[in-house]
């Protein structure tokens, strides 16, 4: 009988994501509600970006440590991370991330899953 894979942590899949498809930069909502990625200056709308992958962890035994991932792509083909903690303690206060997050539309590729 064969045995399931373990799970990738979330720093597994960050590292990968580095290793092997060299997405190193990170994208934050600041505290004005815009989002930005790492490095650079400009403010993106959800129409200027795609999620491209969505990976979702889940805390053995505490559910303070869910957290999900997005791999994001922008209009010029630039990709970031996106990191959220959800469930009770959000990363992001309010309602403005989560409606950012909302419109940003998806178009999930196989080629950044990993197993």
């Amino acid at each position: 009988m064969n045995q399931p894979k373990p799970m990738l942590t979330l720093s597994q899949v960050m590292s990968r994501l580095a290793a092997e498809k060299g997405i190193q930069k990170e994208f934050r909502m600041d505290s004005n509600g815009e989002m930005k990625l790492q490095g650079t200056g400009h403010s993106y709308k959800p129409e200027e970006l795609k999620i491209i992958r969505t990976y979702r962890f889940e805390g053995d035994s505490n559910p303070d440590d869910n957290a999900a991932l997005y791999v994001i792509e922008d209009l010029s083909g630039q990709k970031g991370i996106l990191i959220e903690a959800y469930g009770a303690e959000s990363n992001y206060p309010g309602d403005t991330f989560d409606s950012f997050l909302r419109e940003i539309p998806a178009d999930e590729q196989d080629e950044y899953k990993f197993e």
